[in-house]
């Protein structure tokens, strides 16, 4: 293995971090009594940990509607998170916009996203702003199986094509759109054949495995930074639980494709493949889940202890006010 420890360590903090925050976060959602709907990522943790261990706060991610683990791989603070969750004025968005609208600019996280497939054109438009700007910096646009066939995917990923943008358009197919099998949907054995159709790299990755997707994350990334355009990396992963909170999975999937699924359970296999090669020791890891639950407890007490949102502040955050001189047609509003 490659990896040196403090990578692997990183890789696997992070994952315990977003699958802790998944299975205690998301029920203490529902027992504050907060409406809104949830939609969990536990499973899919290696995903957005293999993509994110090579961004910097200054590389842009635009993610989805099931995008906590988005946020804590590109940095953002959990206990921010779930103060947001939680409705409450310390939240990333001021307890506004709660799970689907997560958002922190210091790090580059344009935002989680209720719109399926809205959040590539943010991503491109990044990638964009990047390349004019002459900024260095990449963009990831994340999608699932579902928004492989919205219209403005493949019109962004045209674009980037043509425009040759510093851009990764990472696909999380986990086998469903909400209830819908995957080959229900779609006209090709794998959502990554469809990069030919745009002149850019395809590839298709076990996105249960963190070490999988880190390599060929490694090598989008990379191209995207030298100038060489986007990349379309498809990562095959399965979510744990149903589409939302309120959703039953066994009614559009078995039992037992589940427990084949868990099986391969991503942590599960990062320890598997680690402890063996004695690069790292099992209670070092257990020590990790340790820390990430007491981190729970520390976001949810924050939360908690969080004041909610004052009426007078609703209308605020809503509109942006430019100078009326900018308003004058012709005027450039990016000077």
């Amino acid at each position: 293995m490659d990896l040196d420890q403090k990578t692997l360590l990183n890789l696997y903090k992070t994952m315990t971090t977003i699958r802790h925050f998944e299975e205690r976060g998301i029920p203490e959602t529902g027992q504050r009594q907060m409406s809104a709907s949830v939609h969990s990522s536990a499973g899919q943790e290696a995903v957005p940990t293999g993509m994110c261990a090579h961004l910097n706060d200054d590389d842009y991610i635009g993610s989805t509607h099931r995008g906590h683990g988005h946020c804590i791989a590109k940095g953002v603070d959990p206990k921010l998170m779930m103060a947001e969750l939680f409705g409450r004025a310390t939240g990333t968005n001021q307890g506004k916009g709660g799970s689907m609208h997560i958002a922190d600019m210091s790090k580059g996280m344009l935002g989680t996203n209720g719109v399926v497939a809205a959040s590539v054109p943010l991503a491109v438009g990044a990638a964009l702003t990047s390349k004019l700007r002459k900024l260095g910096r990449v963009a990831v646009a994340f999608f699932g199986d579902g928004a492989a066939n919205q219209g403005v995917l493949h019109e962004c990923m045209n674009l980037a094509s043509v425009w040759k943008l510093p851009v990764i358009f990472c696909c999380e197919n986990n086998g469903y759109a909400e209830s819908t099998p995957v080959e229900y949907g779609l006209s090709v054995a794998n959502v990554a054949d469809r990069a030919a159709g745009y002149d850019m790299p395809g590839f298709t990755v076990d996105g249960m495995d963190v070490f999988a997707v880190y390599e060929s994350a490694g090598l989008a990334v990379a191209r995207a930074r030298a100038g060489e355009g986007p990349t379309l990396l498809e990562c095959r992963t399965y979510r744990f639980y149903g589409h939302t909170v309120f959703d039953n999975p066994l009614s559009y999937r078995t039992k037992e494709e589940e427990d084949i699924w868990r099986a391969r359970d991503p942590l599960k296999q990062f320890r598997e493949r680690v402890v063996p090669e004695g690069i790292i020791t099992a209670e070092e890891l257990d020590r990790m889940d340790q820390e990430a639950e007491e981190l729970m407890e520390e976001a949810i007490r924050f939360a908690d202890d969080s004041p909610m949102p004052e009426l007078s502040e609703l209308y605020e955050d809503v509109y942006v006010d430019y100078p009326l001189d900018m308003m004058r047609r012709g005027v450039n509003m990016a000077e």
